[in-house]
């Protein structure tokens, strides 16, 4: 059995898949199904496409009715789980606070315009009954954003083992699902980017199945007068949360639960971020502003051997 290594781009990020097969026919044909998979999704459900349903749905807001499929409707319903479990944090209807926040820039938005988009905010003020959504305000949006590529990295995997991989991993811009270990029985070794530099790795985890996410401040951010603002923004407010991680790494069954997972904890600040981690026992690495470690993940080793990010 051989490993097998495919590149591509996808929801604007390097993706790659790494899968182990009995021959390069096969391992060729599970990667075209994969890729083709992950398009599918991307063309389904991107807010860039003008013919995808969330585009649909987006222009229907002001209180028109839009039936949606099986599939939306079970990404729907995840959302709303996600919404109640979360307090409210994981909002899919956030997205339009990026009207107000210019992350090329070192320009903070102004109070105004965020005072002028926070009513279009809340998914609990949307009409949604399977398969019937209706949102109430013109100019509210969905935004699959928050977990679209882990939901992607999941399908993905969920195909290549329908083409008889057993053995491999996806990877779509650092969302991460393992379908299974080395054929040896090792695990993956994946490198979890140190914060402050993110060409490098600051830990290393093992994974032999399921999902690996990150959220984190170092993606997208801007620095003003020394105070880092990062893309992750505070339904409630339309800000970040001041007192959170650099970034949170959880892995999971599925890399969708690991991605809502970190990306919660970042919402929830540093110390209720950690409850909330314990209390689902999600597997998880935490890093603080000041570069400390914690979580039922932390290596003894700070790194573990790896120089950068890799997988291995």
């Amino acid at each position: 059995m051989k490993l097998f290594y495919f590149s591509f781009t996808a929801m604007a990020s390097p993706c790659e898949l790494r899968l182990y097969a009995s021959s390069p026919r096969q391992a060729e044909r599970a990667a075209r199904a994969a890729i083709a998979e992950v398009q599918r999704i991307e063309h389904k459900y991107s807010r860039y496409r003008a013919d995808s349903i969330v585009s649909e749905i987006n222009a229907a807001a002001g209180g028109r009715v839009v039936s949606v499929d099986d599939e939306t409707a079970g990404l729907l319903n995840y959302a709303d789980a996600a919404y109640r479990e979360s307090g409210g944090l994981f909002d899919i209807s956030s997205g339009v606070l990026r009207r107000a926040w210019d992350f090329q820039s070192a320009n903070l938005p102004s109070g105004a315009l965020l005072e002028a988009l926070l009513p279009l905010v809340g998914w609990h003020k949307v009409n949604w009954q399977a398969p019937k959504i209706a949102l109430p305000t013109p100019g509210m949006q969905l935004d699959f954003g928050g977990f679209g590529k882990e939901y992607a990295a999941d399908c993905a995997a969920r195909v290549c083992k329908a083409e008889g991989i057993v053995h491999g991993l996806v990877e779509l811009g650092g969302d991460i699902h393992a379908l299974g270990p080395h054929p040896d029985g090792r695990a993956w070794q994946v490198g979890v980017r140190d914060p402050r530099c993110p060409e490098r790795a600051t830990a290393a985890l093992a994974l032999q199945q399921g999902g690996l996410a990150t959220s984190g401040d170092y993606q997208r951010y801007m620095l003003v007068d020394g105070q880092r603002y990062c893309h992750i923004l505070n339904p409630n407010t339309g800000w970040p949360q001041p007192d959170s991680f650099a970034s949170v790494s959880v892995v999971a069954p599925l890399c969708l639960l690991a991605g809502t997972g970190a990306t919660v904890a970042m919402l929830k600040g540093v110390a209720a971020g950690r409850q909330w981690l314990q209390d689902l026992s999600l597997a998880h690495l935490w890093v603080t502003q000041g570069g400390d470690l914690g979580g039922s993940l932390c290596p003894e080793d700070r790194v573990m051997g790896l120089a950068s990010p890799t997988v291995e």
